[in-house]
């Protein structure tokens, strides 16, 4: 019951989105779907959704006898990745907050909340990529305002001072998006699950299966709040403050401008083909090659075997390969905004912490007539 409700709440809000009018029965439907839903599970759980509570204080984890004691304060924010031997020995500290943020290639089929209720980590709520974006425009999940996000993240019960580990299914893949997510709204104590949930299962360790009903109560709470702010309507306390870092996030006239001025090294993660304009690009409409100046650097290169982060030494070596230097800045950029992270997120475990990801990447560049456009020469 718990799992097709979870499905049922973040899908209703993704197809009243599709089925938008200027009449204004999307606003209608949500409203009505979500108050119906929450009342609900309210009443079934017998309990009220209170984004302050805090879970009760529990003794340090162990390790081999020694006593380990969690502040998300005290883990380096040099290194963007956490191993799973870490999260499973601190996995219930009342300051660490854990997130399934998996999303896959619509040709892929998968369909990560069904995934999510089929297995997760225990204690972890689904962070919804595709819900939690800009309702203002067409672009696939585009980053939210601050005010959104604010909202959504205080609803799953996320403060300033907590520790966030973000994951997926796939190993390491659509949770950088997330972790870059939270750091252009000035939050540092962020990291992602190397490896994933994949890398989670092959130790071992245990995970739950359904949706509880704090989950539930959460992703319901998170799913109407950003509806909401969208809508113009008040929402309920914010325990999650913003402080946006707009250095990290670029738009289509800054990608503009740096092709004449050269500024930034301009690296893109998709595949060598789509790059060089030898396949079609996957969403209709869209044109294919790369932004005149840029260089390629596929995700997959950034990760091993296992999809964990490479060591330091050989991300330098790949990206000294490409001719992009750390001494000077960066902007990444790849489909839709979800892969260029990824590189980010290598570019960080190398010192860089100030690398700018261009958020509509490929999809808005590709679509406008008026962008130039560079594919590989024959005699490259």
């Amino acid at each position: 019951m718990a799992s097709t409700l979870l499905s049922k709440t973040l899908l209703a809000n993704r197809l009243a989105r599709s089925f938008s009018s200027p009449s204004g029965k999307t606003q209608i439907f949500t409203s009505v779907f979500s108050k119906k839903l929450f009342h609900f599970q309210a009443n079934s759980a017998s309990v009220a959704y209170n984004p302050t509570r805090r879970i009760p204080s529990i003794m340090a984890s162990s390790i081999a006898g020694a006593r380990v004691q969690f502040s998300s304060k005290s883990l380096s924010t040099d290194d963007p990745v956490v191993s799973a031997d870490w999260l499973h020995s601190n996995l219930k500290e009342p300051d660490l907050k854990v997130l399934d943020a998996s999303w896959y290639m619509p040709d892929e089929q998968r369909n990560p909340i069904q995934e999510y209720q089929v297995a997760h980590i225990p204690g972890a709520l689904f962070f919804d990529i595709d819900g939690v974006s800009d309702r203002t425009t067409k672009l696939p999940h585009m980053l939210p305002s601050e005010e959104a996000f604010a909202a959504v993240v205080s609803a799953l019960g996320i403060a300033n001072e907590d520790g966030v580990v973000v994951y997926d299914g796939k190993g390491l893949f659509s949770a950088a998006r997330v972790w870059w997510m939270f750091r252009v709204f000035g939050h540092d104590r962020v990291w992602v699950l190397d490896g994933g949930l994949p890398r989670w299962r092959t130790l071992g360790y245990d995970v739950e299966s359904s949706a509880s009903g704090d989950a539930i109560l959460k992703a319901t709470a998170a799913s109407e709040a950003i509806e909401r702010v969208y809508q113009g309507q008040a929402v309920g306390p914010i325990t999650f403050q913003t402080k946006f870092q707009p250095h990290l996030v670029w738009n289509l006239e800054k990608v503009k401008e740096n092709i004449s001025e050269r500024t930034y090294q301009h690296v893109d993660a998709r595949s060598k083909a789509r790059f060089d304009g030898a396949v079609p690009e996957p969403r209709k409409g869209i044109r294919s090659g790369h932004v005149p100046g840029s260089k390629c650097i596929p995700f997959a290169q950034m990760l091993d075997s296992s999809q964990s982060l490479l060591p330091a030494d050989q991300l330098k070596k790949r990206f000294d390969e490409e001719g992009i230097s750390l001494e000077s800045p960066v902007v990444t950029s790849c489909g839709t905004g979800v892969t260029a992270c990824i590189l980010a997120l290598g570019l960080h475990r190398l010192g860089k912490h100030d690398v700018a990801v261009y958020d509509g990447s490929w999809t808005e560049w590709g679509a406008h007539s008026d962008t130039p456009v560079d594919v590989a020469s024959t005699t490259s």
